[in-house]
């Protein structure tokens, strides 16, 4: 007994924790402008109302937004897959000079901070003209996307055995071949690994759509919550938290419905 206590009391604390803030959140987005100016309990609803909601999806362009980051999102992580899967393929199993040495300068490439790069990827964006391009913040995504997908599918591959590749390949299968029909549906538990992985951080991204993005309407929904709805000191908290619970609903939904797969990858791409 002492034993369980000493394991689920402090898993039960913590726990709750993690918790509270998206307890807050949720009873705060229902709360009316009234009952918020008054500070009276921030855990307890005195008139329940979806007058947040309605009036964040009438009266601001949160559903441009969260259409823009849904593109931007799913368009980043298909490209970011698409091209690591083949990076790393190409890195274990074609052994092309520099081969190691390509692969270690992809993980330094993942652990520089994003932040870093903003100056000269600055410069690229100008004088391409891409300033203000919803899709421009694809490809600009994929800079710090694919350097870890591409990590993570390398340990990855690496677990598969090379027997079933050369067996194929004396049936006369090219690598195009092997790598679609053979590699391909023995990865899908590292792809979509890597996929979550970058569903997630695209959809969370901030600075990048901050700098480059100036419209309204090209805006997403983390820099469009923070711009439009905060207006110098002035907070609008229940419109802020009805956004805030209205965009972890894709990322929630992502890591439901694909968790088992995202084990699997993590997995397999540590594995010796």
């Amino acid at each position: 007994m002492n034993r369980k206590l000493r394991i689920y009391v402090p898993l039960a604390l913590y726990g709750i924790f993690l918790m509270l803030p998206f307890v807050w959140m949720l009873i705060t987005a229902f709360k009316s402008d009234q009952e918020l100016s008054q500070g009276l309990n921030p855990f307890w609803i005195s008139h329940f109302t979806f007058s947040q909601f309605s009036d964040l999806l009438t009266q601001t362009a949160y559903a441009q937004w969260f259409a823009n980051t849904l593109f931007v999102s799913i368009s980043a992580t298909v490209l970011s897959v698409f091209v690591s899967y083949i990076t790393a393929y190409a890195i274990i199993r074609l052994r092309f000079p520099g081969s190691e040495v390509v692969s270690t300068a992809i993980f330094l490439a993942y652990i520089v901070p994003p932040a870093i790069l903003f100056i000269p990827l600055a410069s690229v964006i100008i004088q391409l003209h891409w300033f203000d391009k919803l899709w421009a913040l694809v490809p600009i995504y994929a800079t710090f996307l694919v350097p870890f997908c591409t990590w993570l599918l390398i340990g990855f591959l690496k677990n598969i055995p090379r027997e079933l590749e050369e067996a194929a390949r004396v049936d006369g299968a090219s690598n195009l071949a092997i790598l679609w029909r053979i590699i391909f549906p023995i990865a899908v538990p590292g792809l979509i690994s890597a996929a979550i992985f970058s569903f997630t951080l695209s959809w969370n991204e901030y600075l990048y759509a901050l700098v480059f993005m100036s419209s309204s309407v090209n805006k997403t929904v983390s820099v469009g919550m923070t711009s439009e709805l905060i207006r110098g000191d002035t907070f609008q908290w229940g419109q802020l938290m009805a956004g805030a619970l209205i965009g972890v609903l894709p990322a929630v939904l992502v890591y439901f419905f694909f968790v088992e797969y995202y084990v699997a990858g993590l997995a397999g791409s540590v594995k010796e």
